[in-house]
């Protein structure tokens, strides 16, 4: 499908039921591969990206049974059983970095490689930090980005790794995976500069506590994992919470649209932190309720634009950009330099498609602002998506403007969430 029409809306209510957490569903795919022990995996997200992943772990020599939501791994025991592999990694992040970390650690030879953009998307720093311990890593095409070659080496784990935290959390993450593997003795991990989306990085602590790795957490300057015996331990079930990045497109059209609209699969206890995403919206004037399994988002008179650093939900802030268009005032983002090296440059992609529907945008490397469009504009030539997920996902909330939308290649939803648009067009009318 070239493009997709939808709209205009004028309200939005019902309930939706979430897909599971993609950067969970990622997670726990590779600690459950890693593991002693089997793991029976529920509510997995079926997308693109935790498909990259299964495909991988498979050809790595991972056993596994998949029924719908459910697999079943089987642990390797903190050893894969191949030895040589060439992996696809399409534009997966969440798959390509800790796998990589994971694969430096095993003693084989592996490359590594995806689409384009992924090729233009950072490792460097990653690189450079399991080079720290040893690791031989080769990059094939342009220093600093995949493609990957790995080689056997040898590993040394006694003086402290440093790595950025500035650029991308998902260095440290994969570092944190992958460090338990050769941890005969404790590891320190130093991270250099400000590290960036703390969320991401307390969702990895949590998963390795839950398979038997307790790292101390030193104020995000430092981690230490403990001696362990070389991998994890499964804790036999697992269940995936529903994404809460998903979940703000819908909550934001409840405040937008009236509502109420109510998503299922994440609530109060979430260990996401893109559910801070509600908070903001209640500071733009929606009213918010919570339950252990969903939140509901309604409007409650206009919305109003906020500033607000947006460094702990780098995802979700788009979907409050969007929101600027229909709240009075001016809406500014900072906090947001990592847009820059996601799926695409999304500052620049946010600025010029919000443009385009009449939208008065300034950006700059870390932040932009939004304010309302004084006269709605059609979309001239439609809503350009960039192969990103989710520019398609938040801009379907300019249907609720006063033109309909085309939003072109929506397809590319299936990244984390392919039945996207079928599940919005429950929700509006």
């Amino acid at each position: 499908m070239q493009s997709l029409t939808i709209g205009p809306y004028s309200h939005a209510s019902g309930t939706v039921a979430l897909p599971g957490s993609k950067s969970i569903s990622n997670r726990v795919l590779l600690l459950s591969a890693l593991a002693h022990g089997t793991t029976n995996v529920r509510g997995l997200l079926a997308a693109d990206d935790t498909q990259v992943m299964l495909n991988a772990l498979h050809t790595l020599g991972v056993a596994m049974e998949q029924d719908g939501d459910q697999v079943t791994m089987h642990g390797s025991g903190g050893v894969f059983a191949v030895k040589h592999a060439d992996l696809f990694m399409g534009n997966a992040g969440t798959a390509i970095r800790p796998l990589t970390a994971a694969l430096a650690l095993m003693g084989g030879s592996y490359t590594l490689h995806g689409v384009p953009r992924m090729h233009e998307r950072p490792i460097g720093d990653l690189v450079d930090g399991l080079a720290m311990i040893g690791a031989q890593i080769m990059y094939t095409g342009t220093p600093g980005f995949p493609p990957l070659t790995i080689l056997p080496s040898a590993i040394d784990v006694t003086r402290p790794i440093r790595v950025r935290g500035d650029v991308s959390s998902q260095f440290l993450t994969a570092l944190l995976l992958a460090l338990p593997l050769v941890a005969r003795q404790s590891i320190t991990i130093e991270v250099v500069g400000d590290l960036i989306s703390k969320p991401y990085v307390a969702i990895t602590l949590n998963l390795m506590q839950r398979y038997g790795v307790n790292v101390t957490n030193h104020d995000w300057r430092s981690f230490v994992i403990p001696a362990n015996d070389g991998a994890y331990r499964s804790p036999g079930d697992v269940w995936i919470e529903g994404d809460a990045s998903s979940a703000s497109y819908f909550l934001a059209a409840g405040a937008i649209a009236g509502g109420p609209v109510r998503v299922t699969g994440v609530g109060r206890n979430s260990i996401q932190g893109d559910v801070a995403f509600v908070e903001a919206l209640a500071q733009m004037g929606a009213a918010v309720a919570y339950g252990d399994d969903w939140i509901e988002v309604r409007q409650n008179g206009p919305l109003r634009g906020i500033t607000i650093n947006c460094l702990a939900i780098p995802d979700a802030a788009m979907t409050l950009a969007v929101a600027g268009l229909f709240a009075i005032g001016t809406t500014t983002l900072t906090g947001i330099a990592s847009w820059r090296v996601k799926e695409t440059d999304r500052i620049h992609a946010m600025a010029t498609e919000l443009r385009k529907v009449g939208a008065e945008v300034t950006s700059g490397d870390d932040f932009i602002r939004v304010t309302a469009p004084q006269t709605w504009q059609v979309a001239r030539g439609g809503i350009d998506t960039y192969d990103d997920h989710r520019m398609a996902m938040c801009f379907s909330l300019t249907a609720f403007g006063t033109h309909a939308v085309q939003i072109n290649n929506p397809e590319c939803v299936g990244k984390t969430y392919p039945e996207y648009f079928n599940e919005f067009s429950t929700i509006v009318q």
